[in-house]
């Protein structure tokens, strides 16, 4: 599960990448959550573009008003979900990141990690989108991510973002043999699990 993580300064870090930035600025976000307005690249005819969508998607059938909108995906199951085919097969987008935060259960306790690539470049992490709302990919953990947690976003290297949101390649094949970056992590503070607390002391390790 993803269901956190950090993303600074977008435009400035994806200008290299990207043709235009809709309505984004350059502002530091510590702690994106769901339901926010949060940027994603997306493709068009003219080129990659960066705009905001909003992190959890309603389904079209969904009719209740209190329905919790969903935030992931399993890349194991997203062709056969009725929530998720379709938009698998027209609807790529790719979430920027830093990093990531997981929390890891020990006993009774749930400890936050900061996680993020080794080289420490940015995160491109695979999702899909329905209107102005969005739904990140995840898969089974790799590699030493299974410390802190089952599971984690399907993360690309620069170089595969264009031929995920190329939609003639079939996009849940393409995702499972993609070659994935290397990650680190540490044990940070337990102040991440207040949305509202967003300053860069969030992602520095408590062991220093």
């Amino acid at each position: 599960m993803c269901g956190r993580y950090v993303i600074t300064n977008p435009v400035t870090k994806t200008q290299k990448i990207i043709k235009s930035a809709i309505k984004v600025d350059d502002i530091e976000n510590y702690n994106a959550h769901p339901y926010q307005e949060l940027p994603v690249i997306k493709r068009y005819t003219n080129g990659n573009t960066l705009e905001k969508l909003t992190w959890g998607i309603v389904p079209t059938w969904a009719k209740k008003k209190d329905f919790k909108p969903l935030i992931n995906a399993r890349l194991e199951t997203i062709n056969e979900k009725f929530s998720f085919k379709k938009l698998i097969k027209v609807s790529r987008c790719i979430v920027i990141a830093d990093g990531f935060y997981e929390w890891k259960k020990e006993e009774k306790n749930k400890i936050p990690y900061y996680l993020f690539r080794k080289d420490k470049k940015l995160i491109f992490m695979a999702a899909i989108y329905s209107n102005n709302e969005f739904c990140i990919i995840t898969e089974e953990a790799k590699n030493n991510v299974i410390e802190v947690h089952s599971r984690q976003p399907v993360i690309l290297n620069e170089n595969n973002i264009n031929s995920y949101l190329n939609l003639e390649l079939e996009g849940s094949d393409f995702l499972k043999k993609a070659k994935k970056p290397e990650l680190k992590f540490h044990e940070i503070s337990k102040d991440v699990n207040k949305p509202t607390n967003n300053n860069i002391s969030l992602i520095q390790s408590i062991n220093n």
